[in-house]
């Protein structure tokens, strides 16, 4: 997934969101009681915008190795349910807390999520919540924290029928009138997003075929795998880690979601053929353009050169070897002399026979994944996402050969930044043409539009461009 690039906002992980302006950053303290460093996190997402993705790593190192799920799950679930929970407390507590107390409110909804969402006993949820008070010295509200936990058990048949009255949609206003009106179907969209996520996984066809590398879940992990449309793609009864994949470390499978995985088989990449993964990291798509065509010369562009260290880590894993370029892709003067060297031996003048823009999105689409996006984006910053989509998209297309293939992709559901922004950009560019693509769609559609589904795929499109000579 790719959410942003360069300016106008700072770059995270694969996970990064275009974060708010950051107030001055507060260091994870409370070390080893999960719940405490769990209403760090959320406290920092919700008040000084900063993704999940940017926050979690800093806890594993603060936590043992087996509470990080525990973790994981308080955190990613706080954020998919959250006006739920804000709905309850306003119910339970007289004075909002704001301010200093903020930790304590956001304490609050990691014993909320517990006792409505998870396994945890109530006892030891509501024990360890309130003893987190301590580790965030906040022990003058270790009373109210208990007394509110408490009431919510005893009151929680009253509270829950005036909360869950009305059907909730656990998303932004905004972002929920902008899915009414592109469609019709918007309530199924909001209902796969606050669903948890199916794993997906892309079977490298260089050392199995996705029937066998099935079977042999099934035979060495015990795992069950369900196929799909899509002829590399396995999705798996019940998430896991990778380690339990057979010959994972080998490469012979890579975690990816089933639409993503379309990317470079839409693009059908040539043995041969100069080809740029626009926007690469964390290199999902470069290594798989390479299992399509291993003798592509391939080129990964990224404009953060932390996020490049996942791009080749993941061409070793997989024993694939592409040109790793850190570049804004807004300005291909600044690097492509360095690829013609790198390619050619001579800084001159080189065109890509093919191109992957997975262009800086909202990343609407992966909602379910990252549920930090509903509290981070903000409406205000899809205009800006999609004159930095346009500027890209101008600045690439000079660099493509004539007849050559650019496909366009992002993991957003906003017609702004899909349909949209094709439909402009064909029509000022007049040596661009449409390409169809493989899938059952109206005759008048621009590109194409994958909805999230609670077992599919996420929210993805692509749009696929000729340039014509």
């Amino acid at each position: 997934m790719r959410t942003h690039y360069k300016k106008p906002f700072a770059q995270n992980n694969n996970t990064a969101k275009p974060e708010k302006k950051m107030k001055k950053s507060t260091a994870l303290l409370a070390n080893g009681n999960v719940r405490a460093l769990a209403a760090q996190i959320i406290l920092q997402v919700l008040d000084q915008g900063k993704s999940l993705s940017t926050l979690l790593p800093e806890m594993q190192s603060k936590i043992k190795p087996q509470d990080l799920p525990l973790s994981q799950e308080i955190c990613f679930g706080v954020c998919r349910v959250l006006p739920r929970l804000e709905w309850i407390i306003r119910l339970l507590v007289d004075k909002p807390l704001k301010g200093k107390t903020r930790i304590v409110h956001c304490l609050l909804l990691v014993g909320l999520y517990q006792l409505l969402y998870m396994r945890v006993p109530e006892h030891a949820a509501l024990n360890e919540t309130v003893n987190a008070t301590q580790d965030l010295k906040s022990d003058n509200f270790r009373g109210l924290t208990n007394g509110v936990l408490r009431r919510f058990l005893r009151e929680r048949e009253t509270l829950l029928a005036v909360v869950d009255k009305n059907w909730q949609t656990n998303h932004p206003d905004w972002f929920v009138n902008k899915l009414k009106k592109a469609y019709p179907n918007w309530r199924e969209i909001i209902d796969a997003n606050n669903q948890k996520p199916p794993m997906w996984i892309r079977v490298n066809q260089q050392h199995c075929s996705t029937a066998n590398y099935r079977q042999l879940l099934l035979a060495e992990s015990e795992i069950q795998a369900f196929s799909a449309d899509n002829p590399l793609a396995l999705r798996l009864e019940n998430p896991t880690s990778v380690q339990n994949l057979p010959h994972f470390a080998d490469g012979w499978a890579t975690v990816q979601d089933l639409h993503a995985q379309w990317s470079a088989i839409l693009l059908a990449p040539q043995n041969g053929e100069l080809i740029l993964d626009a926007c690469a990291a964390p290199g999902g798509k470069t290594t798989h353009i390479l299992e399509q065509a291993p003798a592509a010369k391939v080129v990964a562009l990224d404009v953060e050169e932390s996020r490049l260290k996942r791009v080749r880590e993941n061409l070793a894993r997989l024993q694939q070897k592409a040109l790793v370029i850190c570049g804004d892709a807004t300005e291909p003067h600044t690097w492509l002399p360095d690829v013609a060297e790198q390619i050619i031996g001579r800084k001159s003048a080189v065109q890509f026979d093919r191109i992957l823009l997975d262009a800086p999105c909202s990343a609407t689409g992966v909602i379910r994944r990252h549920p930090d996006i509903k509290w981070l984006r903000q409406e205000n910053d899809i205009a800006q996402l999609v004159a930095l989509q346009q500027q890209i998209l101008t600045a690439l297309w000079a660099t493509l050969k004539p007849n050559g293939i650019l496909l366009y992709a992002t993991c957003s559901l906003l017609p702004e930044e899909n349909s949209q922004q094709i439909m402009r950009f064909l029509a000022e560019t007049p040596n661009a043409k449409l390409e169809p693509l493989p899938f059952s769609q109206q005759e008048s559609a621009v590109g194409f539009q994958f909805l999230p589904t609670e077992s599919g795929g996420d929210g993805f499109y692509y749009a696929k461009l000729r340039k014509l000579a």
